[in-house]
């Protein structure tokens, strides 16, 4: 069965600084019509960065949405036509001022498939070196350094709950085969 719905009537409902909200009509597989309410996200790039210590860098930050500090390796939007690597290593140097030439990359994450098109790159440092952060305006945040095991127990135990960190501290302890 051919699962793809077709686009009948897309209508902007709201355009946003960082997102846009659409509500569209779609054909469904059955000949039925539906809405799909969705969020136009452009998408961010993330890094997990691991010093030659086997430490890893994350952020603490107050997230909005869940009125709450949320532990996240450092990320950021991406803008538009913008190198998602190039994207991922600015924020890593903006939000913990840190700076690399060994990064590849590690993971592509949809976070929201029910209601949202946002895309991340994930991206893995090594071969770190330290420069000066330079916070976004209005940015604020506390720069965490722990051992990899301990990010790894706070995923383990969701006391770090945000998807890109855990998609990403769990592959890297799977690839390194590192356990508690």
């Amino acid at each position: 069965m051919d699962l793809k719905e077709k686009l009948v009537k897309s209508d902007l409902i709201y355009d946003g600084r960082i997102l846009q909200l659409y509500n569209d009509e779609v054909e469904l597989p059955g000949g039925k019509h539906s809405r799909r309410e969705y969020v136009n996200h452009s998408g961010g790039c993330a890094v997990l960065a691991v010093d030659e210590e086997g430490c890893v860098y994350l952020v603490e930050q107050f997230r909005y949405p869940y009125g709450e500090v949320m532990l996240e390796i450092p990320a950021g939007k991406r803008n538009r036509d913008e190198d998602p690597m190039a994207c991922a290593l600015r924020e890593l140097e903006e939000e913990c001022g840190l700076v690399t030439d060994r990064a590849e990359k590690f993971l592509e994450i949809y976070p929201t498939v029910a209601y949202s098109n946002e895309h991340i790159y994930v991206y893995l440092a090594h071969g770190l070196k330290a420069t000066h952060a330079h916070l976004d305006e209005g940015e604020f945040l506390n720069v965490r350094r722990l051992p990899f095991k301990q990010a790894l127990e706070k995923v383990l135990n969701m006391e770090i709950r945000d998807s890109k960190t855990v998609a990403a501290i769990l592959k890297y302890a799977y690839l390194n085969k590192i356990g508690l």
